[in-house]
């Protein structure tokens, strides 16, 4: 089974009709999907991860005709938008696209910031020559960037999503050898030559993916 992390971005197309809601709010950002299925013609169910002024959130969604039903959950900024909602945008063709070549999502689907703009990271499973296929069969205006393209690798869990291949590789090595030990059991140096790389490389990839799993626990 294969897995491919892409990055999704758009022109200017209506990627989600809450998202956009709420992106022309300065104090709300919906920073994941978490769900989203057809529930029945024409009406959809989500879970949507938010941050920012959750009274906001609830004003902008009792004003909005997209938004049938919907209960807001959470405290300190960050909370969850549970929604029934009459259409799910682009996002309801990018599905239907993954059920029409048999692959599956593997949630949530996570904004992050391109530098330019704003894209929608997701993970999908299946064949390669679904997911080529499916790649190749985007809607007009949206446009792909791998991230990742490999073999499945279910003990990763998010890990592997979190994480660069050479990042991985690297920190199963150092928790194989030891490195997370008390008292440690290798060093930098010697996880450098095992991989053929300097020792400063080590010490930066480490701490880069060190940051990055303490990011993913609290966030």
């Amino acid at each position: 089974m294969r897995s491919a992390t892409v990055v999704l971005t758009w022109d200017d197309v209506q990627v989600h009709p809450i998202d956009d809601l709420f992106a022309r709010d300065d104090d709300l950002t919906v920073e994941a999907i978490r769900y989203v299925s057809p529930v029945h013609e024409g009406m959809y169910v989500e879970l949507l991860e938010l941050r920012g002024n959750l009274e906001r959130a609830r004003t902008l969604l009792a004003a909005s005709p997209d938004a049938v039903e919907f209960d807001v959950v959470g405290s300190d900024g960050r909370g969850v938008v549970y929604l029934q909602c009459r259409t799910a945008g682009l996002v309801d063709e990018l599905l239907s696209l993954l059920h029409e070549h048999e692959l599956v999502l593997d949630w949530p689907m996570q904004y992050i910031d391109t530098g330019d703009s704003r894209g929608l990271q997701l993970t999908v499973l299946g064949t390669d020559g679904a997911i080529r296929t499916a790649a190749s069969e985007l809607p007009d205006g949206i446009h792909l960037r791998l991230e990742r393209l490999g073999e499945y690798r279910p003990s990763a869990g998010r890990l592997s999503s979190m994480l660069t291949d050479r990042q991985l590789e690297l920190f199963e090595l150092a928790v194989r050898e030891g490195y997370y030990e008390v008292p440690r059991e290798t060093t930098h140096r010697e996880l450098a030559d095992e991989l053929d790389i300097a020792t400063g490389t080590v010490s930066e990839h480490l701490q880069r993916i060190e940051a990055k799993l303490v990011s993913g626990y609290l966030g």
